[in-house]
Protein backbone atom coordinates (compact mmCIF):
# COMPACT_ATOMS: atom_id res chain seq x y z
CA UNK A 1 0.00 0.00 0.00
CA UNK A 2 1.49 3.35 -0.94
CA UNK A 3 2.00 6.08 1.62
CA UNK A 4 -0.96 8.18 0.08
CA UNK A 5 -3.38 5.38 0.37
CA UNK A 6 -2.38 4.99 3.88
CA UNK A 7 -2.32 8.54 4.83
CA UNK A 8 -6.17 8.19 3.04
CA UNK A 9 -7.00 5.15 5.21
CA UNK A 10 -5.73 7.15 8.86
CA UNK A 11 -7.61 10.35 7.89
CA UNK A 12 -10.64 8.65 6.87
CA UNK A 13 -10.44 6.91 10.25
CA UNK A 14 -10.09 10.17 12.42
CA UNK A 15 -12.89 11.29 10.64
CA UNK A 16 -14.88 8.58 11.78
CA UNK A 17 -14.21 8.64 14.80
CA UNK A 18 -13.86 12.38 15.57
CA UNK A 19 -17.77 12.03 13.85
CA UNK A 20 -18.62 9.01 16.37
CA UNK A 21 -16.91 11.01 19.63
CA UNK A 22 -19.32 14.29 18.26
CA UNK A 23 -22.34 11.92 18.07
CA UNK A 24 -21.41 10.97 21.87
CA UNK A 25 -20.98 13.90 22.89
CA UNK A 26 -24.48 15.66 21.46
CA UNK A 27 -26.04 12.33 23.17
CA UNK A 28 -24.90 13.11 26.32
CA UNK A 29 -25.76 16.94 26.21
CA UNK A 30 -28.81 15.67 25.33
CA UNK A 31 -29.76 13.85 28.02
CA UNK A 32 -28.53 16.81 30.31
CA UNK A 33 -30.63 19.08 28.71
CA UNK A 34 -33.40 16.77 29.67
CA UNK A 35 -32.29 16.67 33.28
CA UNK A 36 -31.26 20.18 33.58
CA UNK A 37 -33.08 21.95 31.12
CA UNK A 38 -31.36 23.17 28.25
CA UNK A 39 -30.34 26.69 29.62
CA UNK A 40 -28.98 25.28 32.46
CA UNK A 41 -26.45 22.48 30.61
CA UNK A 42 -22.96 23.52 31.17
CA UNK A 43 -20.24 22.28 28.94
CA UNK A 44 -18.28 20.50 32.49
CA UNK A 45 -21.97 18.70 32.65
CA UNK A 46 -22.03 16.90 29.20
CA UNK A 47 -18.12 16.14 29.78
CA UNK A 48 -18.79 14.58 33.00
CA UNK A 49 -22.23 12.73 31.51
CA UNK A 50 -20.24 11.92 28.04
CA UNK A 51 -16.81 10.29 30.36
CA UNK A 52 -14.80 13.71 29.07
CA UNK A 53 -12.13 15.95 30.77
CA UNK A 54 -14.10 19.29 30.38
CA UNK A 55 -11.11 20.77 28.45
CA UNK A 56 -11.82 17.24 25.73
CA UNK A 57 -15.12 18.91 24.60
CA UNK A 58 -13.64 22.20 23.25
CA UNK A 59 -11.90 19.92 20.41
CA UNK A 60 -15.52 19.16 18.96
CA UNK A 61 -17.62 22.22 20.56
CA UNK A 62 -15.68 25.80 21.39
CA UNK A 63 -18.61 26.64 23.64
CA UNK A 64 -21.98 26.35 25.38
CA UNK A 65 -23.82 27.96 23.00
CA UNK A 66 -22.26 25.96 19.90
CA UNK A 67 -23.22 22.87 21.17
CA UNK A 68 -26.48 24.31 21.82
CA UNK A 69 -26.78 24.90 18.42
CA UNK A 70 -25.48 21.67 17.13
CA UNK A 71 -28.32 20.05 19.64
CA UNK A 72 -31.23 22.84 18.36
CA UNK A 73 -29.59 21.81 14.33
CA UNK A 74 -30.31 17.96 14.99
CA UNK A 75 -33.77 19.09 16.31
CA UNK A 76 -35.02 20.57 13.53
CA UNK A 77 -33.92 18.17 11.46
CA UNK A 78 -36.13 15.81 13.54
CA UNK A 79 -38.90 18.48 13.60
CA UNK A 80 -38.51 18.84 9.43
CA UNK A 81 -38.70 15.36 9.33
CA UNK A 82 -41.95 14.91 11.59
CA UNK A 83 -43.55 17.70 9.32
CA UNK A 84 -42.90 15.85 6.28
CA UNK A 85 -44.54 12.32 7.68
CA UNK A 86 -47.37 14.83 8.83
CA UNK A 87 -47.95 16.11 5.66
CA UNK A 88 -47.48 13.21 3.80
CA UNK A 89 -50.63 11.70 5.16
CA UNK A 90 -52.73 14.27 4.09
CA UNK A 91 -53.67 16.59 0.95
CA UNK A 92 -55.56 20.27 0.56
CA UNK A 93 -57.52 21.16 3.24
CA UNK A 94 -56.10 20.24 6.73
CA UNK A 95 -52.20 19.67 5.59
CA UNK A 96 -51.35 22.60 7.46
CA UNK A 97 -53.18 21.94 10.80
CA UNK A 98 -51.75 18.25 10.86
CA UNK A 99 -48.41 19.77 9.87
CA UNK A 100 -48.66 22.24 13.06
CA UNK A 101 -50.20 19.33 15.40
CA UNK A 102 -47.39 17.08 14.73
CA UNK A 103 -44.89 20.24 15.02
CA UNK A 104 -46.16 21.16 17.87
CA UNK A 105 -46.26 17.86 19.30
CA UNK A 106 -42.51 17.87 18.94
CA UNK A 107 -41.61 21.77 20.24
CA UNK A 108 -43.97 21.35 23.34
CA UNK A 109 -41.31 18.43 24.44
CA UNK A 110 -38.38 20.34 23.70
CA UNK A 111 -36.47 23.54 24.62
CA UNK A 112 -33.34 23.46 22.77
CA UNK A 113 -34.83 25.48 19.46
CA UNK A 114 -36.34 28.17 21.73
CA UNK A 115 -32.57 28.31 24.14
CA UNK A 116 -30.95 28.29 21.33
CA UNK A 117 -32.22 31.41 20.20
CA UNK A 118 -29.90 33.12 23.07
CA UNK A 119 -26.45 30.86 21.78
CA UNK A 120 -26.75 32.55 18.28
CA UNK A 121 -24.15 35.37 17.82
CA UNK A 122 -24.78 39.08 17.90
CA UNK A 123 -23.14 38.98 14.13
CA UNK A 124 -24.93 37.16 12.08
CA UNK A 125 -23.03 34.64 9.88
CA UNK A 126 -19.84 34.25 11.92
CA UNK A 127 -19.61 30.53 12.39
CA UNK A 128 -20.37 26.86 11.35
CA UNK A 129 -22.61 26.23 13.53
CA UNK A 130 -25.03 29.11 13.30
CA UNK A 131 -24.92 28.00 9.60
CA UNK A 132 -25.69 24.78 10.13
CA UNK A 133 -28.56 25.79 12.82
CA UNK A 134 -29.74 28.52 9.57
CA UNK A 135 -29.70 25.30 7.45
CA UNK A 136 -31.89 23.45 9.44
CA UNK A 137 -34.43 26.17 10.17
CA UNK A 138 -34.83 27.11 6.39
CA UNK A 139 -35.80 23.23 5.23
CA UNK A 140 -38.21 23.13 8.43
CA UNK A 141 -39.89 26.59 7.16
CA UNK A 142 -40.03 24.93 3.52
CA UNK A 143 -42.17 21.65 5.08
CA UNK A 144 -44.18 24.53 6.79
CA UNK A 145 -44.62 26.64 3.81
CA UNK A 146 -45.21 23.34 1.08
CA UNK A 147 -48.28 22.89 3.68
CA UNK A 148 -49.81 26.31 3.80
CA UNK A 149 -49.67 26.03 -0.36
CA UNK A 150 -47.07 28.63 -0.39
CA UNK A 151 -44.61 29.23 -2.78
CA UNK A 152 -41.28 31.32 -1.55
CA UNK A 153 -40.95 32.85 -4.70
CA UNK A 154 -42.11 36.62 -2.93
CA UNK A 155 -41.24 38.49 0.00
CA UNK A 156 -44.95 38.42 1.34
CA UNK A 157 -44.83 34.31 1.02
CA UNK A 158 -42.29 34.08 2.78
CA UNK A 159 -43.15 36.63 5.70
CA UNK A 160 -46.16 34.93 5.61
CA UNK A 161 -44.06 31.21 6.37
CA UNK A 162 -41.96 33.36 9.04
CA UNK A 163 -45.35 34.32 10.94
CA UNK A 164 -46.70 30.61 10.66
CA UNK A 165 -43.51 29.34 12.44
CA UNK A 166 -42.72 32.26 15.05
CA UNK A 167 -47.29 31.61 16.19
CA UNK A 168 -46.30 27.50 16.47
CA UNK A 169 -43.19 28.29 18.28
CA UNK A 170 -45.20 30.68 20.22
CA UNK A 171 -47.96 28.07 20.78
CA UNK A 172 -45.70 26.12 21.52
CA UNK A 173 -44.24 28.19 24.41
CA UNK A 174 -47.52 28.73 26.20
CA UNK A 175 -48.34 24.57 25.90
CA UNK A 176 -45.66 23.72 27.34
CA UNK A 177 -45.90 26.48 30.16
CA UNK A 178 -49.28 25.36 30.79
CA UNK A 179 -50.63 29.13 30.08
CA UNK A 180 -52.38 27.84 26.84
CA UNK A 181 -54.83 25.89 28.86
CA UNK A 182 -54.72 28.92 31.76
CA UNK A 183 -56.03 31.37 28.85
CA UNK A 184 -58.90 28.90 28.14
CA UNK A 185 -57.67 27.56 25.02
CA UNK A 186 -56.61 24.28 23.45
CA UNK A 187 -53.58 23.65 20.83
CA UNK A 188 -56.07 22.07 18.16
CA UNK A 189 -58.76 25.30 18.40
CA UNK A 190 -55.62 27.56 17.55
CA UNK A 191 -54.16 25.67 15.07
CA UNK A 192 -57.44 25.27 13.33
CA UNK A 193 -57.24 29.18 13.29
CA UNK A 194 -53.73 29.05 12.21
CA UNK A 195 -54.94 27.21 9.06
CA UNK A 196 -57.14 29.70 8.48
CA UNK A 197 -55.19 32.67 8.77
CA UNK A 198 -52.23 30.74 6.68
CA UNK A 199 -53.14 28.14 4.27
CA UNK A 200 -53.34 29.61 0.20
Amino acid sequence: MSRQATAAKRSERRAREHSATRASILEAARRVAARDGAREMSLRGVAAEAGFAPAALYGYFASKDELLLALAAEDLSSLARVMRGAAAGCEGKGKLAAVSSAALSLLRTTETIAAASQALPANAGTGDAERLFNGRLIAALNVLSDAAGHKTDSRQAQCDVLLAAAALSGLALLARAGRLEALGFTAEEVVERLEARFTV
